[in-house]
């Protein structure tokens, strides 16, 4: 009996379906190595610079996100080359927060590896965005400086002169006007020369174009700073602190209480008590209408033009999501079904 065999089917296919299978076959395998080619070429030093660039990465910060921060400060050469490498070498739970420096001149891998390892700099002293100024003198204590130093900078007597304390109440401490960014130090630099660096960029964004949208908006530059800081620590997307602020200044407008979740644990924080939505306080924003009574962190200069430059929209709520972004709605009854579809963990539902 005949039997057919294998070769025998091929050679009755059609020339042409042969010829075009193998050429997608080629194709498939010059797609692949291009792709691993562009792949390797992009985890490559971006040049042979060896300028230092100051990168701070947050605590809980993603890997995406940690892409394009070093994207930004041009130190890798694709977000996308980034996040597959570390996805490959299965190192995403093991980056860690901290002040890095890093050069131009480091491949993908050896930036990986000093994430890893945890190779912060030690010659740096950095104040992060949305800090308490408690959290601000155990970062100074952290980086080695003396804490009755540190208690004597932090007093705010001594910067008078500073034009970004002009409206600060003269019983009010610093909180809220410590500008948070990476400030360079070695054995003799002394917590009062950071302080003082600090209230120099806060008052380099308090631009007289900032104070006059400001006062445009009936708030001092006190009150401003105040809503820039419960911005600042409800809203971590830059991109959606605009429309925050919008909000937070319709209900200031309607006599609507600002509702925020990030004020009311900062009030059982300086009574000492563990952090509460419902802890009874001037800084309970779900009890007490307006303002409270100061800054509930530091801030950077996105939430300060989101206060003085406010989005057009007109929302009243808004709701931050497990997936990160902002989700903003008219109604209660919109606002809520925001929540329950996209703040689960974040909202304990």
């Amino acid at each position: 009996m005949y039997r057919r065999s294998l070769s025998d089917g091929i050679r009755r296919w059609p020339k042409r379906v042969v010829y075009t299978a193998a050429a997608l076959l080629v194709l498939l395998a010059v797609a692949v190595f291009v792709v691993r080619q562009m792949y390797t070429n992009n985890l490559r030093p971006v040049s042979t610079s060896d300028e230092v660039k100051v990168v701070v990465i947050d605590s809980g910060t993603s890997v995406p996100k940690i892409a394009q921060q070093l994207h930004q400060a041009g130190v890798i050469r694709q977000v996308w080359a980034f996040e597959r490498y570390v996805r490959n070498i299965r190192v995403g739970d093991e980056l860690q927060a901290g002040t890095y420096k890093f050069k131009p001149s480091q491949s993908v891998q050896q930036i990986v590896k000093d994430m890893v390892d945890g190779k912060v700099a030690v010659d740096l002293m950095t104040i992060l965005p949305g800090q308490r100024i408690d959290e601000v003198r155990a970062a100074f204590i952290q980086a080695k400086f003396d804490p009755a130093a540190v208690d004597q900078a932090l007093n705010p007597t001594l910067y008078a002169d500073s034009p970004a304390l002009a409206d600060k109440p003269a019983v009010a401490s610093l909180e809220g006007f410590l500008y948070p960014e990476s400030y360079q130090k070695d054995a003799s630099t002394s917590p009062e020369t950071i302080v003082r660096q600090s209230l120099k960029q806060m008052e380099a964004r308090l631009t007289p174009d900032v104070r006059a949208a400001f006062a445009g908006r009936g708030l001092s530059v006190y009150q401003a700073v105040t809503l820039a800081s419960i911005v600042e620590r409800e809203v971590s997307n830059q991109s959606d602190r605009a429309q925050a602020a919008q909000v937070f200044l319709k209900r200031l407008r309607i006599d609507m209480p600002l509702a925020s979740d990030a004020t009311a644990p900062y009030g059982a924080i300086l009574a000492g008590q563990k952090p509460s939505l419902t802890f009874e306080s001037p800084y309970n924003t779900y009890r007490n209408k307006g303002l409270p009574p100061g800054p509930i962190s530091n801030v950077t200069e996105s939430s300060i033009r989101a206060v003085a430059n406010p989005a057009s929209t007109d929302w009243t709520y808004f709701v931050s999501g497990d997936d990160g972004k902002t989700h903003f709605s008219s109604t209660v009854g919109e606002h809520e079904a925001l929540t329950q579809q996209y703040c689960k963990r974040l909202c304990g539902n």
